[in-house]
């Protein structure tokens, strides 16, 4: 790893005004790049999954790491043009906001898209109606502060319109929409911590004109924000969960002066992060696309249309595989799931599905048992299907409520303990590691992986193929049983974190 260096703002006039204005930076050595193989093979996925908020943030993850790997890059750029033409007005405005930071993320032909559709008008325009909504609506925006803190970035770094007291007015510390219930959302603070940090470097630099009130208000903002931040810090160096650790890193990256060396260890959580790597924590595009900048570190303050594109160092080629398609045995076993949805009362199904089946696959064998009971729409986000409605009960930013899943009362994400996943991880890189071209095929161990989500693809295909080749005929199996509630909840947990990833196994 390398030490932790510290990168003084460009130019003097900026250095004089603040001149503890550091970037206090930690990052993945290049003999380690080879640990980050698995973000990069998983980011390669995203030519096969729908949703524009995937080729969005994983075109800008390679844009701002310079991984060159032009044939993905190119599927990426074709699916986001196809948005454009087709269903630009649907798009929401954080997702409007990625698209517009990833075609701009440096100077290449690309970003000509940007200009040739008026996103940045278009941007404006959505940023507006956010606020209309707010004023409207009890200060609830359209979609969540993530995506508004979003808009805020991109109008910044791309020189759009927008209004600095208004900014100011809403991006308070204290505002709700930072919070889900009384918990502090981690990525939202860091994303708003980028945009607002972006606003600050405007107003010194005299882009944007203000009152001094207002850049002074920044910078409390800025200072609360990271204290918050800082406080959600695990012992392991996790910041928040493992999943909003990356944009955590980015706004520490960039807030340094507001925060004393020892409040963080900035390795400790590398290290912690590559450790979850290893054990296939990131296994969605979106996941994989989010943490990539900040091992490299960068942020997307480093986002500039008008610098040229890098190369990554060192050897660091994104090779690109397909995804394994295994073909189970035509006796596959299968589980037995109670499904339940509760509003008012709950109504209960048993339902059966193939072992190795995802969520949505129980939540439409039920609908085609009881559309009254069961009936849902779902939409595609970045991280993966997001459960609209249920019974025709949507859920609802304006009201703040949404829908969870439920296995024992705890939530299905959450079932293990975080104290006890590290344990459960490595009993699983175990397991895997017992299958063998020699050893005898053990269908347990294909379930075990079917159900949690294998980390080695190749160890899944493998024993799959044993066993098929296998004389399975004098054997007998019982179905698995789970049990699953849908229930629909005020206010909701971060809108970031509850789309259920389509691997997620039941």
């Amino acid at each position: 790893m390398r030490q932790s260096h510290q990168l003084p703002l460009v130019g003097l006039l900026l250095f004089s005004l603040i001149p503890s204005q550091l970037c206090e930076i930690c990052e993945v050595s290049e003999e380690n790049y080879i640990r980050l193989k698995p973000l990069l093979n998983t980011m390669n996925q995203s030519e096969y999954t729908r949703g524009t908020s995937f080729s969005a943030n994983v075109l800008l993850s390679l844009q701002l790491v310079g991984i060159q790997n032009q044939n993905l890059k190119q599927k990426l750029i074709q699916q986001i043009e196809y948005t454009m033409k087709r269903r630009l007005s649907q798009v929401s405005s954080g997702e409007l906001a990625l698209i517009i930071l990833a075609l701009g993320a440096c100077h290449n032909p690309d970003e000509n898209l940007i200009y040739d559709y008026h996103l940045i008008d278009k941007l404006e325009n959505k940023f507006q109606a956010e606020i209309e909504n707010m004023e409207a609506h009890n200060g609830n925006p359209l979609t969540n502060y993530y995506q508004l803190s979003l808009d805020v970035l991109a109008l910044c770094l791309f020189n759009g319109t927008y209004s600095t007291t208004k900014v100011v007015n809403y991006f308070t510390p204290e505002n709700k929409n930072y919070y889900f219930g009384s918990q502090f959302s981690v990525d939202t603070g860091a994303m708003a911590v980028l945009a607002l940090t972006c606003v600050k470097r405007s107003l010194i630099n005299g882009q944007v004109k203000t009152d001094e009130s207002n850049l002074k208000n920044i910078s409390i903002y800025i200072k609360s924000l990271v204290e918050k931040i800082l406080s959600e810090k695990k012992e392991n160096g996790l910041i928040g969960n493992t999943f909003s650790t990356g944009e955590a890193m980015q706004a520490l990256f960039v807030s340094s002066d507001y925060y004393h060396e020892n409040d963080w260890n900035c390795q400790q959580t590398l290290n912690t992060v590559l450790t979850e790597i290893s054990q296939g924590a990131f296994s969605t595009p979106t996941a994989a696309a989010q943490v990539l900048p900040a091992l490299m570190g960068k942020t997307f303050l480093d986002v500039n249309k008008d610098s040229s594109c890098v190369s990554a160092a060192g050897n660091f080629s994104n090779s690109t595989h397909e995804p394994v398609t295994v073909t189970t045995p035509g006796s596959q076993s299968s589980i037995s799931v109670n499904y339940s949805v509760r509003i008012n009362e709950t109504y209960s199904a048993n339902v059966t599905v193939p072992n190795g089946s995802v969520f949505l696959d129980v939540m439409e064998k039920a609908q085609k048992m009881n559309d009254t009971i069961f009936g849902f729409t779902m939409e595609e986000r970045s991280w993966g299907p997001y459960i609209t409605s249920v019974q025709g009960l949507w859920a609802s930013n304006n009201d703040r409520t949404y829908w969870e899943l439920l296995s024992g009362g705890i939530p299905l994400s959450q079932a293990v303990p975080s104290a006890q996943e590290p344990l459960v991880n490595g009993i699983q890189v175990l397991m895997e590691n017992s299958v063998t071209s020699s050893a005898y095929p053990n269908p347990s161990i294909l379930i075990a992986m079917n159900l949690a989500g294998a980390y080695n693809l190749k160890a899944q295909k493998l024993l799959t193929y044993q066993l098929m080749s296998s004389d399975t005929s004098g054997e007998t199996s019982e179905p698995l049983a789970l049990s699953l509630n849908l229930t629909h909840h005020t206010p909701p947990p971060d809108p970031n974190s509850v789309s259920f990833p389509p691997h997620c196994g039941l």
